[in-house]
């Protein structure tokens, strides 16, 4: 499943999500690299 975070205050990544964090941060693939951001919430 695709999910986007947000990175920083401007940068958002989308890649495959790999986990949830307890703190409510996920962690998304990228290729081979794992990057963990808050994830952006979906509009309705």
């Amino acid at each position: 499943m695709l999910s986007t975070i947000t990175v920083g205050s401007h940068v958002q990544l989308q890649g495959l999500l790999i986990r949830t964090l307890s703190d409510g941060k996920v962690v998304i693939s990228i290729g081979e690299k794992e990057y963990e951001g808050k994830p952006v919430t979906r509009l309705s």
